[in-house]
């Protein structure tokens, strides 16, 4: 039997494997720098030369889009924003220049990643680095304010999982990648492969419960109505008390012996939480008691079995006036109705990243690295935008993954893990702008107050206004 850490390593590995000039001036004056400038360009294509018969409908070609006009959010307290993970147009307008940038912990490696976004709120922004360590900075001027490392010390705080990741004085930091950071009311809710979720007040990181799961956490929590709901590797779904972290519910999707690496977490709305599992399924359970309202399959082969890694949900469920956006790595996009689960339509779009509603569209990136804009009522393609896929596209060698998008003053912003961000139109899905970004990363931008937040694979933070 492989132990956790083995099968974190081993999903790592794999993520990893997946997949005008005066407006380039412009956005590259994002950071005011004058680094160097990329060859690399993101173009509009002829559709018919993709491996897919995905192209836009000929019917939409004469119909405008038309979005709500950008608003300004104060902060961005869970992993996907709010809890439905629906943020619709957010306000950042003008020039995006670098504000600051601080070192925010342990970034990438071999042995360990950066899972999940930064989280806002009360004017502070928290990050869970590569090694299980919180850090607290002001989000306006990035002072650091606390932090926190939840490894551990010498191995005697926890019972290691029954042996699985080593004798008791052998458990090292990198061991707890994973999980992410939530708040809400005055507190912040810390998750980590550590299996444990840790309650902390927000302004000092003083420690107020903790509930231990002896099964490593591989999402950020997401809080809502006084729960918590997050899913450990073996594809357990818990609600717990935001009080004191008791477990009021369970369910339990089928087992995977591997996955993506991601921070995909639950949806809420209402009194619907969506549960997204690694095996591809996808349940609505009742927030109050668990008890299954209904339940698809994101699988091209329409059904799971204990061995579908592919068909892994790694894109965070959205769920936006009563419809569930989802997408699996296998190959496909739905929408569902979130009081009944009748399927309104679905595509062969399959990806990693969460979409993005706004208005009457949903954005999404798929695994060939397009940018896709989809009507939001009958699933049909608006305009497609091909994205770099490799640093070496002769050779197709070194692949790029791309984060994203953020919808941000009429601005799609979509960063990559070899160190750039684009800027797409929303209306016609034409490239605006590109910019190096440093160090590049595979988390989504996180936007409040009017500024874009950057948590790049060398764990720094970087603010943009």
């Amino acid at each position: 039997m492989k132990s956790p850490r083995s099968i974190l390593l081993v999903i790592a590995a794999a993520s990893l494997l997946l997949t005008g000039c005066s407006v380039i001036d412009e956005v590259g004056s994002w950071f005011d720098s004058s680094g160097k400038k990329s060859n690399l360009r993101g173009v509009r294509i002829p559709v018919m030369s993709l491996d897919s018969d995905l192209k836009p409908d000929v019917a939409l070609k004469a119909a405008p889009i038309v979005l709500p006009p950008p608003y300004r959010n104060t902060e961005w307290p869970q992993p996907g924003g709010y809890a439905s993970n629906a943020m619709y147009h957010l306000a950042a307008p003008g020039r995006l220049h670098e504000l600051w940038r601080e070192s925010a912990g342990k970034g990438n490696d071999i042995d360990s990643h950066i899972t999940s976004a930064p989280a806002i709120a009360g004017g502070l922004i928290y990050v869970l680095d590569a090694e299980a360590h919180v850090f607290a900075f002001r989000a306006g001027d990035g002072h650091a304010v606390w932090d926190r490392a939840l490894a551990p010390r010498n191995g005697t705080d926890w019972p290691t999982f029954w042996g699985l990741l080593g004798k008791a004085n052998t458990i090292k930091p990198p061991q707890g990648m994973g999980g992410g950071v939530a708040y809400d009311d005055g507190n912040i809710y810390v998750t980590s492969g550590f299996g444990v979720l840790i309650c902390m007040d927000a302004r000092t990181g003083r420690e107020v419960w903790r509930k231990d799961l002896g099964m490593p956490i591989i999402n950020a929590p997401v809080v809502s109505g006084g729960r918590i709901f997050i899913s450990t590797h073996d594809n357990h779904f818990y609600a717990l008390a935001q009080v004191d972290g008791r477990q009021l519910w369970d369910h339990q999707g089928i087992s995977e012996s591997a996955g993506i690496l991601a921070s995909t977490n639950a949806a809420v709305s209402g009194e619907t939480v969506i549960a997204p599992y690694t095996s591809g399924e996808i349940f609505a359970l009742r927030v109050q008691n668990g008890q299954v309202g209904w339940s698809d399959v994101l699988s091209r082969s329409g059904h799971v079995t204990a061995l579908s890694a592919l068909d892994t949900i790694a894109g965070r469920p959205v769920i936006d006036r009563g419809v569930v956006y989802a997408i699996s790595q296998s190959g496909l996009m739905a929408a569902f109705s979130v009081n009944t689960g009748e399927r309104l339509w679905s595509r062969d779009v399959g990806g990693i990243q969460t979409p993005w509603a706004a208005g009457d569209y949903v954005y999404v990136l798929d695994n060939n690295a397009r940018l896709i804009c989809l009507t939001r009522k009958e699933g049909k393609v608006h305009w497609i935008h091909q994205l770099p896929q490799y640093e070496n596209p002769e050779k197709k060698v070194d692949p790029i993954i791309w984060a994203g998008p953020v919808l941000v003053s009429d601005r799609l912003v979509m960063t990559s893990s070899n160190g750039y961000a684009e800027a797409i139109s929303p209306y016609d899905g034409k490239l605006t702008g590109r910019v190096e970004i440093p160090a590049g990363t595979i988390i989504s931008p996180v936007v409040a107050n009017g500024i874009l937040y950057l948590y790049t694979s060398d764990a720094e933070l970087v603010a943009l206004r």
